[in-house]
């Protein structure tokens, strides 16, 4: 029976290469024709029925995201889905609620279940996927990576994102611009609070910044409590950057209720805004590829599932500000 490691040696590339190609993930066109040439050449055919008899594991990948009402976490399912049915797999999404415990049921019925893999973006920096690693089940963390296991991550490069919406708002002329990120137990909050304060340490030294950050719960009301709570002060802040697009939905209502509005108060986003009645005029957004997340962590657990013994890899996708 031919497989991969066959095709492999006749194009001449890694099985992972192969793997990638059959999967519909993206290769160089040259690797792409040298494999799609040998499988001609040996009658390959991918048999997945057979591979997950052997494996026991049903044709299914979990999902599980920590709000389904966000609009970012609905486009990155839509880009696992994408990925996941041009290989033949189905997707089963799972909601959090950025609570650990349903997590963990959910962990648990991905196993129970006999699912093929899941695509975690996990609830807080606690999160435990041991169970999963214990039975041989492969895991891609998803927008946030897993501090505690050795596992596949997709990510994008939060810091960075953090520091260039702070930027973008000194260099348009505000001068007290805080911050408003999610729960502190939350790596994304964390780091894109980081380069938040990178950047306004740089411009107004280290003074006012735990004056003007706000800790908030990646909802609305938390974005809307966070921005009044800053409004309050002696001294508020003219500008601010919010660290989801769900928050910045809520700092808005509370910017209205206090006859402001962008652009005379600045305000840089991640993500774009859930609701159309808000529009972009005035407001930085910087923008998560989430599709490409989705995309980038269905092929990596795709991968694994078709015999990927490799070592745990990251991938850092790059934000982009849009005006």
């Amino acid at each position: 029976m031919v497989t991969i490691y066959d095709v492999a040696a006749r194009a001449g590339v890694s099985a992972t290469t192969v793997s990638r190609v059959l999967n519909g993930a993206k290769v160089s066109a040259a690797s792409e024709r040298l494999v799609r040439a040998a499988a001609a050449e040996l009658d390959f055919v991918p048999n997945r029925t057979a591979r997950r008899l052997r494996g026991q594991h049903s044709a299914v990948i979990g999902l599980i995201i920590p709000d389904i009402e966000n609009p970012f976490f609905t486009a990155l399912a839509r880009g696992v889905e994408n990925r996941a049915r041009a290989a033949g797999y189905s997707v089963v999404l799972c909601n959090t609620d950025e609570d650990p415990e349903r997590e963990a049921t959910y962990i648990g019925i991905a196993l129970a279940e006999h699912m093929a893999g899941v695509i975690l973006a996990p609830a807080d920096d606690a999160s435990d996927v041991s169970r999963l690693v214990a039975h041989h089940r492969p895991v891609v963390a998803v927008d946030r990576s897993l501090a505690r296991a050795d596992v596949d991550a997709v990510t994008v490069d939060n810091r960075a994102g953090g520091h260039s919406a702070a930027e973008s708002l000194f260099a348009a002329g505000f001068t007290r611009v805080a911050c408003i990120t999610g729960p502190s137990s939350v790596e994304t909050a964390q780091l894109r609070m980081a380069g938040w304060r990178q950047a306004a340490a740089r411009h107004s030294g280290q003074g006012y910044l735990e004056d003007l950050l706000r800790y908030a719960d990646y909802r609305v009301d938390g974005g809307r409590q966070a921005m009044a709570d800053l409004l309050s002060l002696s001294e508020p802040p003219d500008a601010a950057v919010v660290a989801n697009n769900l928050m910045a939905a809520g700092a808005l209502d509370a910017l209205h209720d206090a006859g402001l509005t962008p652009p005379g108060f600045g305000l840089a986003v991640f993500g774009d805004l859930p609701f159309a009645s808000f529009g972009r005029r005035g407001i930085r957004v910087v923008d998560v590829p989430a599709r490409e997340l989705g995309e980038a962590a269905a092929t990596l657990l795709l991968e694994r599932i078709d015999g990927d013994a490799g070592p745990a890899k990251t991938v850092v996708l790059r934000t982009r500000e849009q005006r």
